[in-house]
């Protein structure tokens, strides 16, 4: 069969079209820029899908698509939910056109009160309720934090507990949420393509537990072996404070920690376990996923602080 994997440059789209080679697909992987990197087994198309160019030739022969790309903008431009929009609307014109038989997205987490969604949890609803409207018979995933060696939020919560002799955690701390392993995410991506009963779905994934983001963080700096103590500031619930400070400690932009940040200040919980009852997928436990993670995080560079 003949698959594309749209977001090659991200945590998810290589490990995933690197799965889809080995079960014995055709795989093709696209982003918008030249020189991305295209893992063994692919080929590569590049293609944008807020312009719409290139799309039809990536999608050339396709049988199913799979839409991993998102805006990380920061929410104060402005632009990135119609950017989205525009971006879901080429990419499920496209794929209609081209006659693919399934596309499947990744998005996030919705919580329970539509309101409390910050401006990128809206927008990715957005994405998912447009493609479950236009695209070919449609899976849409929800997922909460990857805990994974490439995962962007992971990796900005072990850098922080790197570089932070006190953990001082905002009011967000007691939110929760049920963290997914990196494997057990590809899993559900992999057999959504070839599961016809999943088809116009919405299905939350996330692994088996669920943690507030206070002990998650107090989880991964004891697999880490360190002795950080933790200081709670529950008066603290200013994001944008607390989040351009977080992103100044831990190395990383504040466009990309600002819009995660944003979803801590609610509960992002899953509807059911609809998902795990229609694939079958076995999840591991989050520690398993987190000694995983830092596991293959030290067979390519050290972890600072161990």
């Amino acid at each position: 069969m003949k698959i594309l994997v749209t977001g090659v440059t991200g945590a998810i789209g290589p490990r995933l079209a690197t799965r889809l080679v080995a079960d014995g697909h055709d795989v093709v992987v696209s982003s918008r820029r030249y020189g991305a990197p295209v893992p063994d087994g692919c080929s590569f198309v590049a293609a944008d899908v807020v312009t719409g160019a290139g799309l039809t030739r990536a999608l050339d022969g396709v049988h199913v698509a799979y839409y991993l790309i998102h805006s990380m903008e920061p929410s104060a431009n402005g632009a990135f939910p119609a950017l989205e929009r525009a971006g879901a609307e080429h990419f499920a014109d496209a794929a209609v056109r081209a006659g693919v038989t399934r596309t499947i997205y990744l998005g996030g987490l919705i919580p329970e009160d539509l309101q409390a969604s910050s401006p990128h949890l809206a927008s990715r609803l957005n994405v998912e309720r447009q493609l479950l409207e236009t695209a070919p018979d449609p899976v849409a995933f929800r997922a909460s934090i990857v805990i994974g060696a490439e995962s962007r939020s992971f990796r900005f919560l072990v850098h922080l507990i790197e570089r932070m002799p006190v953990l001082i955690l905002p009011a967000w701390r007691d939110h929760v949420t049920a963290p997914i392993d990196m494997r057990d995410a590809i899993e559900f991506l992999t057999r959504a393509a070839t599961v016809p009963e999943v088809g116009g779905r919405s299905l939350d994934i996330t692994g088996p537990e669920i943690v507030s983001y206070g002990d998650l963080i107090e989880l991964i700096r004891d697999h880490m072996l360190l002795g950080r103590p933790v200081l709670g500031l529950p008066r603290l619930t200013l994001t944008p404070i607390a989040s351009r400070v977080s992103a100044t400690i831990a190395g990383e932009e504040h466009a990309l920690i600002g819009p995660l940040m944003e979803g801590l200040n609610s509960d992002l919980l899953p509807r059911d376990n609809s998902a795990v009852e229609l694939l079958g997928v076995r999840r591991h436990s989050l520690d398993s996923a987190i000694e995983r993670a830092l596991r293959e995080w030290e067979a390519s560079e050290p972890l600072k602080a161990r």
